[in-house]
């Protein structure tokens, strides 16, 4: 069986100790050559200019292809189109392009700033018309929880694509047949783009499962039982990992050839986890300062 390539998704630090935290996690996981790596926003767009820092810093210092994202909360057209040239006068071609969420849980929902973008769709449309970037797009083989239906939900997808996406990276689930499912419902909605499943090393099975909730993913209650389990005999990475890795497996198995993995800066797991699936570290990450 080939084996797969990887990406990682990391976030902007706040402060000093985050960002030694930041080039720690790189250094561990450079060595398996992802063939890319990204850098997020906080809710409401609140990590704009640290993630333009983050992403400027990694391309210049560590030498790895980045993807920076961006969305559509609280900016102008402008504003956002701005940052896209900023990137790209700086070398950086990767775009991650997302609606975003508003800010806090009592924000009333997504609502576009003024003179902003209205979606995803908007955002990657113009982001296509301003040339030379590779865009991916977000998708989410359980369902948004702002559309009505799975057929609302890929529709949303195709346009994104139809408006000039190159690539979607799905919201992480807990279980291989929901993106499988997903996979084939696209394929006969005719969509022919690469969609990448999202994964989710679980550092923190509470902190995971209000993450689920908050976004919509189902959570199977044989998992919960799982943790449970794991959490009172002190095992729980070592259930984190054999799920993920036979998570893995299992999409591998039915044609995969790539995993994006959410690292929330913290290495170890995605670490094992890429071990466990046959791949190797390579050559170190070079100093950074």
């Amino acid at each position: 069986m080939t084996l797969p390539t990887v990406s990682f998704e990391f976030f902007p630090p706040k402060n000093l100790a985050g960002s030694f935290r930041l080039w720690d996690t790189l250094r561990v996981l450079a060595p398996f050559e992802p063939g890319f790596v990204s850098v997020t926003y906080g809710a409401g767009g609140t990590t704009r200019a640290l993630t333009h820092e983050a992403v400027t810093a990694i391309q210049q210092k560590a030498g790895l292809r980045v993807a920076a994202h961006l969305t559509c909360v609280d900016a102008t057209r402008a504003e956002i189109l701005d940052i896209a040239q900023s990137y790209k006068a700086a070398g950086i071609t990767d775009l991650v392009a997302l609606r975003g969420d508003a800010p806090g849980p009592n924000a009333g929902g997504f609502a576009p700033a003024p003179n902003g973008f209205a979606s995803a769709i908007e955002l990657t449309r113009a982001l296509k018309d301003a040339g030379d970037f590779t865009i991916r797009v977000g998708a989410y083989p359980d369902g948004h929880k702002d559309a009505s239906s799975m057929a609302q939900n890929i529709d949303h997808l195709k346009a994104k694509f139809d408006a000039g996406a190159d690539e979607a990276i799905t919201q992480f689930f807990f279980e291989p047949d929901s993106f499988l499912r997903f996979r084939d419902a696209c394929a006969a909605a005719g969509i022919t783009q690469k969609i990448v499943p999202g994964i989710l090393p679980i550092e923190n099975w509470e902190g995971a499962k209000r993450f689920a909730q908050r976004c919509g993913a189902p959570v199977p209650r044989w998992l919960d039982d799982a943790f449970t389990k794991a959490l009172r005999d002190d095992r729980q990475d070592l259930l984190a990992t054999a799920l993920a890795t036979e998570l893995c497996s299992t999409l591998t198995q039915n044609g995969v050839d790539h995993l994006h993995f959410y690292t929330l800066n913290r290495p170890e797991l995605t670490r094992d986890i890429c071990t466990a699936l046959g791949l190797s570290a390579r050559a170190p990450l070079a100093q950074v300062a």
